[in-house]
């Protein structure tokens, strides 16, 4: 299994953050992908994956939710990250309405930025989409292009929304903890979406699935994930694993 979201480099796994990827690589988690938050996460980002250069792989962005006045100044600290090193993906980026607009439109423009760099590195992008799938829909379509894919992590969206994905055939969904939830919805959506367009995720330490929701998360709860959605699309987990796994290594260029 692949772990597409999960940010173990967070403050939440300074005590046990070893220990921790060691279970998750025990529970058959064999690669984590690990989206940078800002400016300030870069150095635990990059320390983390240093752990386990084989497990924890890194992608470069900020946040939407880290966008404020000064994010010019981060984005061009971020641009030269991301272009002097290696990193697998653009991300985490995004739009964020649920806390907060103040920001909206630099929200926008950051995330513009963010889609110029993944055409222009032709990596994919991981977008963060709370309370804002209409207009970061709307700003990938507009972009849209052959060198331009990526997922909608923490996809939690309707049947509708995640037929416009699928329609740009290059974006994937990102399922996470949300799927074990009794009232999250995806029980609904998912028996109408093919496993060619979702990847696994953890989203750890948030979003923890049922029965460890509201404790902190971690990439070992994988499997608990895949499970569900097995039994949602009532088939085998075995299928699920493989196909989402497959998914994950095309969309990031992973062995």
């Amino acid at each position: 299994m692949i772990d597409t979201h999960t940010h173990l480099f967070a403050d939440e796994f300074l005590e046990d953050r070893t220990a921790t990827i060691t279970r998750a690589i025990e529970a058959g988690v064999s690669k984590m992908l690990l989206p940078n938050i800002d400016v300030a996460s870069i150095e635990a980002l990059k320390e983390t994956a240093a752990l386990f250069p084989e497990n924890c792989l890194t992608m470069m962005g900020l946040h939407p939710c880290s966008v404020k006045e000064n994010y010019e100044a981060e984005l061009a600290i971020i641009k030269a990250e991301l272009f002097t090193n290696k990193y697998i993906a653009i991300g985490e980026t995004g739009l964020d309405y649920y806390w907060d607009t103040t920001f909206a439109e630099q929200q926008k423009l950051s995330l513009q930025t963010h889609i110029n760099w993944a055409k222009e590195l032709n990596l994919p992008i991981v977008l963060h989409t709370r309370n804002s799938f209409d207009d970061t829909y709307n700003l990938i379509a507009e972009n849209h292009s052959q060198n331009l894919s990526g997922v909608f992590h923490c996809f939690s969206g309707t049947l509708e929304e995640a037929e416009k994905l699928m329609a740009l055939k290059s974006f994937y969904m990102g399922i996470g903890g949300v799927v074990t939830f009794k009232n999250g919805g995806l029980d609904k959506v998912l028996p109408h979406i093919p496993l060619q367009y979702l990847l696994l995720e953890t989203d750890s330490p948030y979003l923890a699935p049922v029965p460890y929701r509201g404790k902190r998360n971690e990439s070992s709860y994988l499997p608990i994930i895949a499970q569900r959605i097995a039994e949602i699309k009532e088939c085998s987990v075995e299928e699920v694993i493989e196909v989402t796994t497959e998914n994950a290594n095309r969309l990031f260029g992973l062995s």
